[in-house]
């Protein structure tokens, strides 16, 4: 085994054939670049695979996508939300860049959403959504526009908008409203509140945050950045500090584009801002993910529920398979 291949060492099944036997081209292509530094060819020849294909298709004229469905509250831009919802599959499973005009289209459309202030709203009617513009921010970063001075002005923004303790909350929640007027802010027309930033971080929404710092090639290196993944990584394993997504068991729900936090998106961004196997949490992170491999190779979607048996229904297996990847990827960079 080469120096390349030390991470497999650690695990107890070899994850290498059963990715390569997955029925997606595109995880084939990724497993071979990014796991084995093979070959692979463009990645030009992915955007061509029917799946990716079948989301282009759905694309309006002006770059979003179209929600199936009603429209239940004129203030919350549904467009945005379909549009994040699809962006995350171009770009993470089939490595869409601007290159690709429908993907650039897909990105002006997502800019077009940016607020005077710098944040993309839209999602909670008018209110700020720091946890959304991170994730946002970090798809259009991983597809060509580091450089943008739209990017620029949303990391101020997300610079602006932390908790004192150097993490993000949701600034909404950082005060006691009760259900009716959460509910009468996030679908209605109302000037953003501002965060109460003495209250604490939330690991989840940081998770999400965090994730444009670390795609970025300069604010990985920040100091914000290794403040905010170091408070996120004390957090490995327990509950929200916030009552939404409280439990901890949202630590252990995968998925693969990430959406929410949990372990592997977290370790992901950890990972590529700079913590290391040798800090404690990393490593307790990396015990378990070693320790709860299946005997296939692979990892599940959720051992939320450790004695509920997993249906390997088509669009869960091609998850299962994502979701390894992923945790693969972690692995590997921090073998290195």
């Amino acid at each position: 085994m080469s120096i390349m291949d030390n991470w497999r060492k650690h695990l107890k099944f070899d994850p290498i054939a059963p990715l390569l036997s997955s029925e997606s081209e595109a995880l084939r292509y990724f497993t071979n670049c990014d796991l084995l530094g093979g070959r692979v060819g463009p990645v030009s020849r992915v955007w061509e695979l029917p799946e990716a294909q079948r989301i282009l298709r759905k694309q309006l004229a002006d770059g979003s996508w179209p929600r199936s469905g009603g429209e239940k509250y004129p203030a919350i831009n549904y467009h945005l939300i379909e549009t994040w919802r699809n962006f995350r599959f171009l770009v993470q499973q089939y490595g869409f860049t601007r290159e690709h005009p429908q993907a650039r289209k897909a990105a002006e459309y997502l800019f077009s959403c940016q607020a005077g202030e710098g944040d993309i709203r839209g999602i909670l009617a008018n209110q700020y959504a720091t946890y959304y513009t991170g994730a946002i921010m970090s798809l259009l970063i991983q597809a060509g526009y580091a450089g943008d001075p739209r990017i620029e002005r949303g990391f101020d923004w997300l610079l602006a908008m932390r908790q004192n303790d150097g993490g993000w909350s949701i600034p909404i929640i950082t005060h006691k409203y009760d259900r009716q007027t959460m509910h009468r802010l996030t679908s209605q027309h109302a000037e953003p509140v501002q965060p109460d930033r003495s209250k604490p971080f939330s690991h989840n929404w940081t998770g999400m945050v965090l994730r444009s710092f670390a795609v970025h090639p300069e604010y990985r290196k920040s100091e914000a950045a290794k403040v905010a993944a170091r408070l996120l990584a004390s957090r490995f394993f327990q509950p929200d500090r916030y009552t939404s997504l409280q439990a901890a068991s949202y630590w252990l729900r995968f998925e693969y584009p990430f959406w929410w936090n949990n372990l592997v998106a977290a370790l992901d961004s950890v990972s590529l801002i700079g913590l290391t196997r040798d800090d404690e949490q990393i490593g307790k992170a990396l015990g378990w993910l070693v320790d709860h491999q299946e005997e296939d190779g692979l990892w599940r979607v959720s051992y939320a529920r450790p004695n509920a048996r997993e249906t390997d229904v088509a669009k869960k297996r091609e998850t299962r398979w994502w979701v390894s990847l992923a945790i693969c990827r972690v692995l590997k960079r921090l073998s290195e």
